[in-house]
């Protein structure tokens, strides 16, 4: 501790503390100035000597998914962005292209819990929020957690659940906090749902209610790759299955006897965390007993809880001129009241949409920039997360519908008719 200490150039500081050349021994020092010193260094090392976050950390991050889905750039950097611009994210598109692959890389990347939840017809709201259980020895309810108080969740296929299931998420996605009964539990401050579905698959399935709809960030849809993308992705199949039949030919067979005593010797860092973890202000109960805390061990690429808060801060300083903001700002009115920009846009609006869009659009333009190595904010980027904001944020008419508009070709004309300051 007392080398950290004249490294931190502490002596400089501090030049009375009596810490030379050598090591120092804390008796020689008495304890109000042993006491000075573990408040220095906390306040010391958190501020001064973590690492800054920059856009190449997340640089990096792009390039270990880009490794692990291949060709799909535009889901890999709207992934980024909704994690930057601390919001939900909404896959939408056909069996196989992905989607649920690069929710879990994105999750083995980061720090925290992750969970996965298959939605189902049969299931019930208990199941993603948790439930109060009785505990006949105390003779009182205890709360036991759901997948909802993880950092990272996977909602596959969120449109084959009924609507009270997709109702329980409303609360956690808009508030970031979970209410039973007469108590309300708060999630951690890093809670990011990443929700997928089918387009057009529709038995059995049930639409989206326009409130969870304007809950989600980002609206992103996922096209069929490249003939070449493809290509390479089949290498990258056999790539992985040439590993795993090394790595299966040079480990023993797993006996019973020896995965006992596997298990017995994980190691907490690297070992799946599978212990109920109970919050001290609330009394809250975890389940992991389909989940798993993210270790470094897992990915190549490993970014704490911290830098991930770090960025968005960093994020949150980039310039946004106030004329942009008008330009926001009138983007927005514009699918609302298409009258005064254009008729064709008249007739195809029914729904406008809500002010979440203006919030959505200045963060999530600040969040590219400042991905991009820009400290401020351009139209160009303003222009480029337009359409994943506003795609289901918008109801079109039916006279829309029968001319074969499309949400995007609404968009398309909205940015053509309003003017860039």
């Amino acid at each position: 501790m007392f080398r950290s200490l004249r490294e931190a150039n502490f002596p400089k500081l501090f030049p009375n503390f009596g810490i030379g050349e050598g090591i120092a021994k804390p008796d020689r020092f008495p304890k109000p100035v042993r006491f000075l010193e573990v408040i220095f260094l906390k306040v010391y090392i958190k501020k001064g000597v973590n690492k800054t976050v920059d856009a190449s950390h997340f640089d990096a991050l792009r390039q270990y998914l880009g490794q692990h889905i291949i060709g799909q750039h535009h889901l890999i950097n709207s992934m980024l962005i909704g994690l930057l611009s601390d919001g939900h994210i909404l896959v939408e598109g056909m069996p196989g292209l992905a989607k649920t692959t690069a929710v879990k890389s994105l999750a083995g990347a980061i720090e925290g819990k992750f969970h996965r939840i298959q939605f189902t017809p049969d299931l019930l709201p208990a199941d993603l929020i948790g439930t109060d259980i009785y505990q006949h020895e105390r003779g009182e309810f205890e709360f036991r957690a759901g997948p909802l108080f993880h950092n990272v969740l996977l909602a596959d296929e969120i449109n084959r659940a009924p609507p009270k299931v997709q109702s329980a998420l409303l609360e956690a996605m808009g508030e970031r906090q979970i209410t039973v009964g007469q108590h309300t539990y708060q999630l951690p401050e890093l809670f990011m749902v990443l929700a997928t579905q089918n387009p057009v698959e529709h038995e059995g399935t049930y639409t989206l209610p326009e409130a969870q709809l304007d809950r989600f960030l980002l609206y992103v849809r996922v096209d069929y790759p490249t003939r070449e993308e493809e290509l390479s992705i089949l290498n990258l199949m056999e790539t992985q299955l040439h590993n795993a039949d090394k790595l299966s030919e040079s480990s023993p067979p797993l006996t019973p006897e020896i995965r006992q005593n596997e298990l017995l010797k994980v190691d907490d860092k690297e070992s799946v965390n599978i212990s109920l973890s109970k919050a001290s202000s609330q009394n809250v109960q975890l389940s992991e007993t389909n989940s798993h805390t993210i270790a470094q061990k897992s990915s190549s690429y490993h970014l704490t809880q911290e830098d991930v808060l770090e960025a968005r801060k960093a994020v949150m300083q980039v310039y946004l001129d106030p004329k942009l903001k008008e330009y926001i700002v009138d983007i927005v009115q514009a699918s609302r009241t298409s009258a005064q920009f254009d008729r064709d846009l008249e007739r195809w609006q029914r729904f406008g949409a809500s002010p979440r869009a203006s919030i959505a659009m200045a963060r999530c333009a600040r969040a590219l920039a400042w991905l991009q190595g820009e400290k401020y904010v351009s139209p160009e980027q303003i222009q480029s997360v337009v359409p994943d904001i506003l795609r289901h944020r918008i109801l079109l008419s039916f006279e829309a519908e029968a001319e074969g508009i499309t949400p995007d070709d609404f968009i398309y004309r909205l940015l053509q008719v309003v003017a860039i300051p």
